[in-house]
């Protein structure tokens, strides 16, 4: 009974927690106003080097949006943007663009092939798992356990996210806030350059 009593305590703060980190996309929206410039006013950037945030997920776009202010992922376009925002201003952002639809992608007709296989089978040989086991067979992602949707977002930002990632592996001028595990930097460090353009390509395309 004892037993039960602490786990249901420990259920109602985690509750309490996840509450507090509730965005509100309606105020989400007027904070975003200034993000519009880089990323679109509905989070469909239309420049490649900047990555659409519409329907990239809450909870990922909100631990992107965390670790920047943070310094856990340093982002130069981003500097200053977000500091002074509370983990509610910055969890309302999130809602905003994970509730936006995202324009769509076109895949290089020439990368589709090579593209499609490592995102879908992995290089075995290399210890790179498949990209369709987190971020689903169809590039939308997985919103709750935080995988990223990849259907429609910029080729270039997700093949330079990638190299990021691989050179994390290595050492700290990387992209390292993957977690501990680091699944993303051991992932991309098997990866050749011709094989991140087109797992890039084929992601963005998909529908």
């Amino acid at each position: 009974m004892k037993k039960v009593v602490i786990l249901a305590s420990l259920l109602m703060g985690w509750t309490q927690i996840a509450s507090a980190q509730m965005g509100d996309a309606a105020v989400g929206k007027e904070m975003a106003v200034t993000c519009s410039a880089c990323h679109g006013a509905d989070g469909n950037s239309a420049v490649p080097t900047f990555p659409k945030l519409a329907g990239l997920g809450e909870k990922y776009l909100l631990k992107q949006l965390k670790d920047i202010r943070d310094g856990a992922r340093p982002v130069p376009t981003m500097v200053g943007q977000v500091d002074n925002m509370s983990d509610q201003d910055l969890a309302n952002i999130a809602a905003f663009y994970a509730a936006q639809p995202r324009s769509g992608g076109q895949a290089d007709p020439s990368l589709v092939a090579l593209g499609e296989k490592v995102y879908r089978a992995g290089v075995a040989e290399r210890n790179v798992a498949a990209c369709s086991a987190c971020h689903s067979p169809t590039g939308k992602g997985n919103a709750p356990a935080g995988f990223p949707a990849l259907a429609g977002q910029h080729a270039d930002y997700i093949a330079a996210q990638l190299r990021s990632y691989r050179k994390g592996y290595e050492d700290e001028s990387g992209r390292t806030n993957d977690g501990d595990i680091m699944i993303m930097r051991t992932n991309a460090f098997g990866l050749s350059d011709k094989e991140i353009d087109a797992v890039a390509s084929y992601a963005s395309g998909l529908k």
